[in-house]
Formats: C-alpha cells, structure tokens, sequence
C-alpha cells in the first residue's frame, strides 16, 4: 500500500539550494502519496504534528538548525509519530555522525530524539543535537553573520575566518570546567565545547569517541588551549579528522552528565550553529 509522506523543507538550508534539492524525494519515494510544505520562518511544527495522522508519515528537510528547532518545539507525545530526516543543509553534522555519508536516504528521526541534553546558556533552555560550542567556534559563526548580513546572497566560507581567528584576531581566554562536580582550570583557551554526537562546525570532529546513543547519556567536553598561535592552528587544522586529540596538552576531553564551562569574560557560542552572543557560562544536563 502506497504510504502519505507529509515533506517539510526549509528553503533557506544548503545556502538556499534546498528549494531544488528537496525534489530528489520524488525518486526515492516514488509510487507514494507526497505533499510538499514549504516552511516559513515562523513556521509551528507544534500546531502541525498535533494534525498529523496516525497513517502520515513526516519528512524533515533543512540542516542541523532545522532538527533543533523542530525537536525542541514538539511535544513528546508527538515524537512517537515517524518522522524522518533528509539532510538538506550545508553542514549535515547530524547525518553525518549517524549515517556517514550524504546521500539519498532517509534517517528515521525517532531513534534519536529522546533522551537529548539541555544547555541552559544566557537564561534560556533548550535541548541540542550536536554540540554546544564556546569560544573561536561561536566566533566565527558571529563573523559569518555579519558577512551574511552584508550579503545574503554570498555563500559563507568558515575555513578562512577560523585561520585569521586562530592566527591573529581571537582573544583567548581563562576557562573553567566543572564536569560532575570536578573542577579544572585551563588558561589560554580557544574553545570548550559539549558535544552530543562526534560532529560540529560542518564537519569538525571534536568527539571521535563521542556516542549519542550512549546508555548513560554522557556528553564529552573538548577544551582547546596554546600559547602559540601557528601550533594552535596546526593542531586545530587536524579536528577534522579527530587527530586534535594526539596533542594532549593543547587539546583536553572530559566526559560526564552534568557540565558547566565558564569564561573569564564574555564570548560569542553556537547551538546547533545559532549563535548566541555575549556569554560568559553554559552549563548542559545530560
């Protein structure tokens, strides 16, 4: 029997190239009912997953923002509905961690929305899919939006803006790190970050060993340090094979359910890759 694909896509995701990309669905689930819905930046998935049938199905198209959004914006009864995730977004960090590669197949949302941590960062909660990043990471995704302020047309490229940071523009600063009431002290800090999956950043692994479907639910904690820039650049250029983390003394992880990183003054962080500026802590149950 021919099944009701209900198809959500964010036509901002992928630097706009989801508005054609989302189509490629009419091939993979071909001889199906498929309704395409176009969601608007005050789109209600609340409202929406209470109409959903208990014979529709849902597809979730955009990036990793689009999964936070939605998963912090339903209710949990309705997470028991099937809803499914094509990846449509110019980082795909989620994709990336649960499946490997980007193609055409769908990933069943459901066995991943439970259980999620929460960061509590400048007075608002929510839960997150990846990780929380603090420090040079939140930086550039400030940069970035200021260039896309300027022109919302121009694709952004994070590389160039992470090196000029690293090397020269970055003020590093004194952290502290409580993991499970075990307090550490780090100075010289570029990043601390609590990652879910192994992935952030379009592509960073900053978790090789990171599990998000850990039993216990513990989230890993990166702390990136050094004094000299060009080393801090050479180490940080190898996150994205997870090699970072054979430099044991500029690159220190933790592991544990409850976590608070604090700063010795204000920084810009990303959620999910939605920045939040001006943050001085975070903390994440787990």
């Amino acid at each position: 029997m021919n099944a009701k694909y209900i198809i959500l896509y964010n036509p901002e995701s992928g630097n706009k190239t989801a508005k054609s990309k989302v189509y490629d669905l009419d091939d993979i689930l071909a001889n199906n009912d498929l309704e395409y819905v176009e969601m608007t930046p005050d789109f209600d998935y609340k409202t929406f997953m209470n109409k959903v049938r208990a014979d529709e199905r849902v597809v979730l198209c955009g990036g990793d923002g689009t999964i936070n959004r939605f998963v912090n914006e339903v209710d949990e009864s309705d997470l028991s509905k099937p809803v499914f995730y094509f990846p449509l977004g110019s980082g795909n960090d989620f994709n990336r961690d649960v499946h490997g590669k980007l193609d055409n197949t769908l990933i069943n949302l459901n066995n991943y929305m439970n259980n999620l941590p929460v960061v509590n960062i400048n007075g608002k909660t929510k839960k997150f899919i990846n990780g929380v990043g603090y420090g040079i990471d939140g930086w550039c995704c400030e940069v970035g939006d200021k260039l896309r302020a300027k022109d919302s047309t121009k694709p952004i490229n994070y590389t160039p803006i992470a090196v000029k940071g690293a090397l020269f523009q970055y003020k590093k600063t004194n952290a502290t790190v409580i993991v499970d009431g075990k307090e550490y002290h780090y100075k010289d800090v570029f990043l601390a970050s609590a990652m879910k999956g192994r992935f952030y950043g379009g592509g960073m692994m900053a978790a090789p060993d990171q599990d998000r479907n850990d039993p216990e639910h513990k989230v890993s904690v990166l702390v990136f340090r050094g004094k000299i820039r060009l080393q801090v650049l050479m180490v940080f250029s190898k996150i994205f094979t997870g090699e970072h983390l054979k430099n044991s003394k500029m690159c220190i992880l933790h592991t544990g359910k409850d976590i608070k990183v604090s700063f010795d003054s204000p920084r810009a962080a990303q959620v999910d890759g939605e920045t939040v500026l001006g943050v001085t802590e975070y903390t994440v149950k787990a």
